[in-house]
């Protein structure tokens, strides 16, 4: 099978990173993963893919670090720009820790593809850019002409959300005067199994369901999404000519009393949450309507919430 090029992944280490990474390399693409320390044994997880001794280059980059990104970039036909920071606890400093990097190391990956003539860039933004938007028509499905009300995510102190939207509606700005080929993926909530060592948050919101104990849980909605269909979507997103725009990617939208009903069926002997509050009343639903006419199928939840738990239970976070 024929080499189909060169592509960049920025953040290779990373829970939706890794999959990507895995998914090009099994579709024959020579990956540059940017990581902080190409050596350390964290990364291992990458090293040891199949393919992954030919075909991948681990290199050392920082998001504000532009010239380092230029060098991992070089001889690339594309770009997968998945690297942003995402608040491991409380944020002291959001403008500092969350904002700033976010923007400007989106920046400086999209100023690095136009210097190297990139052929397409696709951009890891979040729904988190997409449903923050508290003017919505109530009961109408939400699409990608939705975008999260920058005022309102700082009165509500969604520091995360807000990245992400400056990020994403920076990059269509840069887009636009440099002419260069941007399609954004915007994925919700990622469950699936782990490929790296570490516990992300994501996969943290399920493991605190199944073993926290809490005595009370908000009633709130979520959105839910495989992190390998997440994968496979970027990969479209990058492969298919016609791809363009904004993509929304999430499968199930849940309130919380019924996702654990659904994973308690599954897992009846977990220790689970022992009642609901009122949530906060937000009933928006996605359409992945123009994801899937791009030709994505997503797997059933109860089959992304199995192989999740089965993935704890061999890393020893869940007995």
């Amino acid at each position: 099978m024929a080499e189909k090029g060169t592509v960049c992944v920025t953040g290779a280490g990373g829970y939706i990173a890794s999959w990507l990474v895995k998914v090009l390399l099994s579709e024959n693409y020579i990956v540059h993963g940017t990581v902080r320390d190409p050596g350390a044994a964290k990364y291992s997880h990458l090293t040891n893919l199949e393919k992954a001794s030919k075909n991948l280059k681990l290199f050392k980059a920082d998001l504000l670090d532009y010239d380092s990104l230029l060098a991992a970039i070089k001889g690339c036909d594309g770009v997968f720009h998945v690297a942003s920071p995402v608040p491991g606890g409380p944020v002291q400093n959001p403008e500092v820790e969350l904002i700033e990097p976010a923007v400007k190391g989106t920046l400086n990956v999209l100023k690095a593809c136009s210097e190297l003539n990139v052929k397409r860039v696709v951009l890891v933004s979040s729904v988190a850019a997409v449903a923050m938007n508290p003017s919505w028509p109530k009961g109408q499905v939400m699409d990608e002409s939705s975008w999260s009300d920058k005022q309102f995510c700082r009165n509500t102190k969604n520091f995360y959300s807000l990245s992400k939207t400056e990020a994403e509606s920076e990059a269509w700005e840069f887009a636009k005067k440099s002419g260069i080929d941007l399609v954004t993926v915007c994925p919700s909530l990622c469950w699936g199994p782990l490929l790296q060592s570490t516990t992300n948050s994501s996969s943290l919101s399920l493991i605190n369901i199944l073993k926290e104990g809490v005595k009370e849980m908000a009633n709130n909605m979520g959105w839910y999404v495989d992190v390998r269909d997440v994968a496979d979507a970027l990969l479209l997103a990058y492969e298919r000519h016609e791809a363009e725009g904004r993509y929304m990617c999430s499968a199930h939208a849940f309130y919380k009393q019924d996702l654990v009903q659904i994973v308690r069926n599954i897992y009846p002997h977990y220790n689970y949450p022992k009642s609901f509050t009122a949530g906060d009343g937000i009933d928006f639903r996605p359409t992945t309507e123009k994801l899937e006419k791009l030709g994505l199928s997503y797997r059933p939840l109860e089959e992304t919430i199995a192989d999740s738990v089965e993935s704890y239970k061999q890393s020893g976070i869940l007995e």
